[in-house]
């Protein structure tokens, strides 16, 4: 592939972004180029006021099988800390969009990969998908916060069993440990994540985007305080017209259509 052919492809239909991660013959590996373009993709979803729900996947036999290393094999520090601090700030932006993000991870999902699939909010799975953070084998550490979102998903035990010995886990294995929510026959997945994609954009837009906010911000809290964010958010959704639309739907026995106001 070269350097003018996009390796991010992105598709808008019925209120679903769908992001393809393209470098087939690559497996996906994560490059500068993708990097960029995830970063625009994302900025793009932002501007797109249609768009309720997000889709990440990707292209042939791989989600993303890591970081490319072809590109990273001749970096010094700087050079190093500068891929891995770009990264991380955009794989950041997933998990601060203020719509969902489902990963439909349809192959091998490693080291950067997986970094990538753990800043979605849902990981789906086909069955022959495979997971890990082998970044030890190349005597590296994750740079893309595998160190950090891996504990968090799995609990710092099995977590660290995984980034110390590189080991590489099978779909059945990462539902065990919590790291996916289901797992799928691999042509069924990405139909699979389109619906619940068109279940989720069928709610209340507002209200599945604060619900999201506060997940991601009580994660952090302590408890008493966490619980007063939702009490605060729950308040807010009341001075909203899709609340105003839910409740009267339902009391009349009829679908709601929300506005996102």
């Amino acid at each position: 592939m070269s350097a003018s052919e996009p390796c991010v492809l992105m598709e808008v239909a019925g209120g679903v972004a769908t992001l393809t991660l393209s470098r087939p013959a690559a497996l996906n590996a994560i490059n500068s180029q993708m990097i960029a373009e995830l970063d625009a993709a994302i900025s793009a979803v932002e501007a797109d006021a249609s768009v309720r729900v997000v889709i990440l996947t990707g292209a042939g036999k791989a989600f993303a099988a890591g970081a490319d290393i072809a590109e990273m094999q001749g970096y010094g520090e700087e050079e190093a800390w500068a891929f891995a601090s770009r990264g991380q700030r955009v794989f950041a932006r997933f998990e601060k969009l203020g719509v969902p993000v489902l990963a439909a991870i349809n192959g091998f999902a490693l080291g950067g990969g997986c970094e990538l699939a753990m800043a979605c909010d849902i990981l789906y799975s086909s069955e022959r998908a495979k997971f890990g953070q082998p970044e030890v084998k190349l005597g590296v550490t994750p740079g893309f916060g595998g160190t950090q979102r891996l504990p968090r998903r799995i609990g710092p035990q099995a977590a660290m069993e995984l980034l110390f010995t590189g080991r590489v886990i099978d779909a059945a294995e990462a539902h065990r440990l919590g790291l996916v929510a289901r797992v799928f026959p691999g042509e069924s997945l990405l139909a699979e994540v389109r619906a619940v994609a068109q279940e989720i954009a069928a709610r209340g837009p507002l209200a599945v985007a604060w619900a999201k906010e506060v997940v991601r911000a009580g994660a952090h809290l302590p408890l008493d305080h966490a619980n007063r964010l939702e009490a605060e958010t729950f308040g807010r959704c009341f001075g909203t017209a899709d609340q105003k639309e839910g409740m009267g739907a339902f009391l009349e026995k009829r679908e709601p259509s929300f506005q996102g106001r």
